[in-house]
């Protein structure tokens, strides 16, 4: 399982990088894996406020529908359009090109508080 170590990981399987005072947001690779091949994925609307731990959007896989969380709270600045054409990037590259939105934060510091990668490898492990 790949868990880079440049970013920040939820309880919930989305992982939160920050970027000169933004947080690009996506899902994990364990979440990608446990999703199977993604084949639709709602996207939020750029200007929503989320709090964390809200529903962003969700993806459809051939075993399920699951949401995608917030894992800050913050508004929707930029979403990755991409992914309406090819929800397989959440698959393929869940930290690189299958990003699914990038959120202005309320509290830039909220994503300190939340799981460095050795937390989330071991959350994931049990």
């Amino acid at each position: 399982m790949n868990v880079p170590e440049d970013r920040r990981y939820s309880e919930d399987h989305e992982w939160a990088l920050a970027e000169d005072g933004l947080v690009r947001v996506g899902i994990t690779d364990y979440a990608q894996d446990a999703l199977g091949d993604v084949v639709f994925i709602q996207l939020p609307e750029v200007g929503t406020a989320v709090s964390a731990g809200e529903s962003l959007g969700e993806v459809e896989s051939t075993k399920s529908v699951s949401d995608v969380y917030a894992p800050v709270s913050g508004r929707v600045v930029e979403v990755n359009l991409e992914l309406n054409d090819a929800p397989n990037r959440l698959n393929d590259d869940p930290y690189g090109e299958g990003w699914i939105c990038v959120l202005e934060p309320e509290d830039a510091a909220a994503v300190g508080a939340l799981l460095d990668a050795g937390g989330y490898e071991a959350l994931t492990s049990d």
